[in-house]
């Protein structure tokens, strides 16, 4: 089915410092943009209202280009799951739907699946699943949180 992937990590972290990195704008900066040719794009987090209807803007800088990720958080159950509405702006690509859920494998480690689906051809579905890789390489790295980072 070329509307659909799903990519599956396990990272060395809870389930709350996982959802964590979602949800607080501070976090989220440090890994959501996908590496370039020139190294990892900078994510700044222009909006994030990380409650049901609320919305995102994410922009993500590149030596040569920005682009921006938008859309509208439809369930937030804190460590468990995310679902999102996917968009950008600009680009005549249809808006899609993001899920993340979170199982514990443990207390220190949790199985991070995303899902993310609606994408109108095979073409569009393999460049973001590239991007969507390089981000979760990146939030492997970002979690887990350091004691004391609010």
């Amino acid at each position: 089915m070329s509307g659909r992937l799903q990519l599956t990590r396990v990272l060395r972290a809870s389930r709350a410092e996982v959802y964590r990195a979602w949800v607080e704008p501070a976090l989220l900066s440090q890994w959501f943009a996908p590496g370039g040719l020139d190294g990892p794009m900078a994510a700044v987090v222009a909006e994030l209202d990380a409650t049901a209807g609320g919305r995102f803007r994410i922009e993500m800088h590149g030596p040569d280009r920005v682009n921006v990720a938008v859309g509208t958080f439809h369930e937030l159950s804190p460590g468990e799951r995310l679902v999102f509405s996917w968009a950008w702006e600009g680009w005549a690509v249809p808006e899609t739907t993001v899920r993340v859920e979170l199982r514990a494998l443990g207390e220190a480690e949790t199985e991070l699946t995303l899902t993310h689906e609606g994408f109108p051809d095979a073409v569009v579905r393999d460049r973001h699943s590239d991007g969507w890789g390089q981000m979760l390489d990146r939030l492997a790295g970002v979690v887990p949180l350091e004691r004391g980072v609010a």
